[in-house]
């Protein structure tokens, strides 16, 4: 076998024997992995000093730099995400729904880990720890295959995690060998090792391990979030959530993307909104009635408008009525997060039965469709697809069920 076939032999392995662990056994390793973490700052952050360089040396973006870079919060973050796993309620055994049937027998669906849950990702280390963490805790066996930007990051953080996971068994946590695109092209065709992967990066990324893969997957999606501003808007809050949702940490999916204004309060709120998004340095992308408001706009293209932009930039646009501006989403919009600022809780509902997104937040930023954020720990992905699981992907959507049957001696005839 290939080194990574080899690596997928050890998962199955492992999670053979991980399932029927208790929670008080993951727990337990949960905590030390987070502690070792810590313990190992000054490690982690050397290694991914040398990724950051490279990095930069190479033309990388700011905004992926941003991604990439490692500092002592994000890593007592990481820490954080794994002790806050460790309060979860396992999902492994929780009974679905159950009934007794007519002939006596009970009925009950259970949850069981889904197995061997490959993670291919770009850039971002912490969700090295991430994924480790809600996989430990779901019982799976998880093989990371992070891009090659990030690989010495990568490598020690899973050298850490793996020696510090008391109690589970050996390469429970593991980084699939290799940085060229080969390892991942030999963990797509993993079918019977590897029960599913999920991809988490850009479009080509997605698109690639989509269409390719012989192995079940779930699909994340890129994030072309927009805020609509309604009519009946107060206005001061949606200044807040659109340069919260744009600026906070722009390198990230559930960032704002696109912003579009009811034309009643377009002379109103724009002039607000501009200064605001100037003073943060965003670069405006606009049509032609909000580039009115600001001089230093970019014509938007059709390009801008199906932008993950993932930086200081923003498309701009205003529009007649809540129809339109769903039109437009429907159009333009990855299925992500859309937002509505209003007042008018019936515009929002109308707002919210329109569309077809994985999340939508009535008078509140993007930035929070996150698995932290909704109380699931860290997320392992945020699905926009509609099989199996849709939106932050917490410890829930990393299982299975099974069906048990218990009779008294039953028998079909």
């Amino acid at each position: 076998m290939s080194e990574v076939l080899e690596a997928a032999r050890r998962a199955k392995v492992a999670a053979a024997a991980l399932a029927p662990l208790t929670r008080a056994t993951k727990d337990a390793a949960l905590h030390a992995m987070a502690d070792a973490l810590v313990a190992s700052q000054d490690e982690i952050l050397a290694a991914n000093a040398r990724d950051v360089e490279a990095g930069r040396a190479s033309g990388t973006s700011e905004a992926m730099l941003d991604r990439l870079a490692l500092t002592p919060a994000r890593i007592a973050a990481m820490a954080d995400g794994l002790r806050h796993v460790a309060t979860l309620p396992d999902p492994v055994g929780e009974v679905v729904r159950g009934s007794s049937l007519p002939n006596g027998l009970e009925l009950r669906q259970v949850r069981v880990p889904l197995g061997v849950v490959g993670i291919v990702y770009e850039a971002r280390p912490n969700v090295t720890a991430d994924a480790a963490g809600l996989c430990v805790k779901s019982g799976n066996a998880v093989l990371l295959r992070g891009s090659a930007s990030a690989y010495e990051s990568n490598t020690v953080i899973v050298d850490v995690l793996s020696r510090a996971a008391v109690g589970l068994p050996p390469n429970t946590v593991q980084l699939v060998p290799g940085t060229d695109r080969s390892s991942v092209e030999e963990l797509m065709k993993a079918r019977g090792l590897v029960d599913v992967l999920i991809p988490r990066g850009g479009a080509s990324l997605i698109s690639s391990v989509v269409e390719n893969s012989m192995v079940p997957v779930i699909e994340t999606g890129v994030g072309n979030c927009t805020v609509y501003v309604d009519a009946s808007a107060d206005l001061e809050k949606a200044v807040a959530i659109i340069v919260d949702g744009k600026t906070t940490r722009p390198s990230v999916c559930n960032a704002t993307e696109t912003l579009l204004v009811h034309a009643s309060v377009a002379d109103e709120f724009l002039p607000l909104a501009v200064k605001a998004l100037k003073d943060k340095g965003v670069t405006l992308h606009t049509d032609a009635r909000a580039g009115a408001f600001d001089s230093s706009a970019v014509p938007v293209t059709e390009e801008d408008w199906a932008a993950e932009y993932l930086s200081l930039d923003l498309a701009v646009g205003v529009v007649d009525s809540l129809e339109e501006a769903v039109a437009h989403i429907r159009r333009w919009g990855s299925g992500h997060t859309e937002a509505i600022v209003s007042r008018d809780i019936d515009e929002a509902r109308r707002f919210v039965r329109s569309l077809d997104s994985a999340a939508v937040m009535i008078n509140a930023s993007t930035r929070f469709t996150d698995g932290g954020e909704f109380g699931f720990g860290a997320e392992i992905g945020i699905s926009t697809q509609k099989l199996h699981a849709r939106g932050p992907m917490g410890l829930p959507e990393l299982t299975s069920t099974t069906y048990v049957v218990t009779g008294d001696g039953h028998v079909r005839g």
